[in-house]
């Protein structure tokens, strides 16, 4: 196993871009949108004006050559530079940490399993709170606006720390390494947290189901997008999106038994009316849905103590 990264400098000063694929192995969409994009830089198509931009095509290659989402573990949770060696993905972390933190604007690329459209994930409002402060708020919003598609979430780390405190009370003394790094608010900082609490800012883009054959054109055409609308390239800034469906998470519903069971095959995006069954446990309480959304990442394989389903809320964030 190694890792490799691929860069791109112009002569002249500018942005830098680092655009990962690959965080999971078996999400392919964003690979193949940075090889077209390096074949185009190599083949002179495409020249950088200004800046820098760093590809990383396959960022976890142990996930990648078992062809599954995680190595040994989910690369995209706990990540941080670390002494602590336990996984593969600890020792990516050291090297991709780094590097991350050498630039100043990470598109992180990625796919899911459930059938939908795709769609970006942006950080918090500017803050100056203890969790995820931030500076750079309308920087990704306005990248965001332009990569193509036309639903926006925000809201991932306040709600993944919320659920951090029901699993912490659930937990017993008898807790597994696991469990307790699913109760470490923490494990909710993955590639774009990491970015922002080192001074930059980052958007995660969704591109599509795993094996949707338009998926790699979603990645690709925000590739072009981020250098253009960064001037890393002397084409046109997009036009930003005129209408979008901008949502905020606002809680996570944990699987308690592994025979906890959906009501139906949901699938992200799909809305849910107030006191509306999601789910049943094993126990045979009923899971409901609290109030009129969506219900997002439902996660049918989801372990016993693991995300089973975020719900979200209209954002008024981008409303005109």
């Amino acid at each position: 196993m190694h890792f490799k990264s691929i860069t791109y400098a112009s002569p002249q000063p500018g942005p830098r871009l680092i655009v990962l694929g690959a965080v999971h192995g078996n999400e392919l969409a964003g690979t193949k949108g940075i090889l077209r994009v390096i074949e185009e830089l190599e083949s002179g198509q495409v020249a950088l004006a200004q800046g820098r931009v760093t590809f990383v095509p396959i960022t976890n290659p142990l996930a990648y050559e078992k062809q599954q989402r995680a190595g040994d573990r989910n690369l995209n949770r706990n990540l941080s530079p670390t002494k602590d060696i336990n996984e593969f993905e600890d020792q990516i972390a050291n090297w991709l940490c780094p590097l991350l933190a050498e630039h100043e604007v990470l598109l992180d690329l990625h796919s899911f399993q459930a059938q939908g459209k795709a769609f970006a994930m942006i950080g918090p409002l500017d803050n100056t709170g203890p969790l995820e402060p931030f500076s750079h708020a309308a920087k990704e919003e306005a990248l965001a606006l332009r990569l193509g598609v036309d639903r926006i979430v925000d809201g991932w780390l306040a709600t993944y720390a919320g659920g951090v405190e029901r699993r912490l009370a659930r937990l017993g003394n008898n807790a597994s390494r696991k469990d307790l790094l699913l109760a470490d608010a923490k494990y909710g900082v993955g590639t774009t947290e990491y970015m922002r609490s080192q001074g930059g800012w980052s958007i995660t883009l969704e591109c599509g189901q795993h094996n949707d054959p338009h998926a790699p054109e979603v990645a690709y055409r925000a590739i072009r997008n981020t250098l253009a609308h960064l001037g890393l390239v002397a084409e046109a800034d997009p036009a930003p999106a005129r209408e979008v469906e901008a949502l905020h998470l606002f809680t996570v519903i944990d699987k308690l038994d592994a025979a906890d069971t959906f009501a139906k095959p949901w699938t992200s995006f799909d809305a849910v009316s107030a006191g509306e069954v999601i789910g049943t446990r094993a126990n045979g309480e009923v899971v409901k849905a609290e109030c009129d959304g969506r219900i997002v990442f439902p996660n049918a394989k989801a372990g016993a103590g693991e995300e089973w389903f975020y719900l979200a809320q209209h954002n008024a964030r981008f409303d005109a």
